[in-house]
């Protein structure tokens, strides 16, 4: 089913929510943008959505064939939640270009004053993203320059050391708009990204256990707050209002049979009958990690 006005609203709401974090790419090479509480920001022109901090920025591109995928995962005695964005496999095409390319100044950028500077592709051959590194500083050009037309480029040794001197930033751009660095090493309270070349020669479109659809390939995904862990990753007392908005999600883009299983566990009601397989597995360890939480909420 196509994208409708309140799967939008649902997406338009989160890209407001501090507590929410966003991701655009693919499976080992991906950008990440969050922001702080009380963090300043600014909206982007009329006709972007989207917003942008002095650390960073996303701006998304809410097209049609665009599926969110809800899921939970167990996670050691606890568990994980995201949502999926998804894109028809068929739709995503070959990138134009391969090996290290200029692109030329980044009239994209969203930070007006970043349009000048020149971008270049990683060129790393994936189809849900083009990986970016930004910079108007004459010598990182040169240095940067020097690596055009190379097939590949070793992230750590080439692209890291310029973003963590502060004079280049990283860009990742996608089908569903783009995540954006602004300089230095990037960190879990804010904008960051990761490049881990063992997973890109893999050529997964996603993690074996996270249950994506056949033909769906996931460009990017929304981390909406968790109700046991701050955007640290770090352990905080439980929020039901978090979990219950979550499970909200789930009812709404996640597995249908999965959500009825994880229901019929919890309430001690009669289960589906379903083989006991790897995710029925992983949905019961949710529910058992689940469960000792929902009996001291309210």
């Amino acid at each position: 089913m196509p994208l409708d006005a309140n799967d939008r609203e649902i997406l338009l709401d989160a890209l407001a929510d501090p507590a929410s974090a966003w991701s655009l790419g693919a499976f080992g090479a991906a950008a990440e943008f969050r922001r702080g509480q009380d963090e300043p920001f600014a909206t982007l022109e009329a006709g972007r959505v989207g917003l942008r901090t002095a650390r960073g920025g996303v701006v998304l591109t809410l097209i049609e064939t665009l599926r969110p995928v809800a899921y939970e995962m167990p996670v050691g005695d606890g568990w994980s939640h995201a949502v999926a964005l998804c894109l028809p496999a068929t739709s995503l095409v070959p990138p134009a270009r391969m090996g290290f390319t200029e692109f030329g100044p980044d009239a994209e950028a969203l930070d007006p004053t970043r349009r000048e500077a020149v971008s270049f592709d990683l060129g790393l051959g994936l189809s849900p993203a083009s990986v970016r590194i930004r910079t108007d500083r004459p010598a990182a050009l040169d240095r940067l320059r020097a690596h055009r037309g190379s097939a590949s480029i070793d992230f750590d040794a080439v692209i890291r050391p310029e973003l963590v001197a502060g004079g280049a930033d990283l860009v990742v751009a996608g089908p569903l708009g783009r995540i954006e660095m602004l300089g230095g090493a990037g960190d879990a309270s804010g904008p960051r990204a990761f490049v881990v070349p063992k997973i890109l020669l893999r050529r997964l479109t996603h993690l074996a256990t996270a249950p994506i659809p056949v033909g769906l390939v996931p460009v990017g995904h929304l981390y909406p707050p968790h109700p046991c862990r701050d955007a640290a990753g770090r352990a905080m007392p439980f929020e039901r209002a978090r979990h219950d908005a979550f499970q909200a999600l789930l009812a709404r883009w996640g597995d249908r049979d999965g959500f009825a299983l994880k229901a019929a566990i919890l309430s001690g009601g009669p289960r589906p009958a379903q083989a006991a397989d790897r995710w029925v597995r992983a949905i019961e360890r949710v529910a058992g990690a689940q469960a000792g939480y929902l009996a001291h909420s309210r």
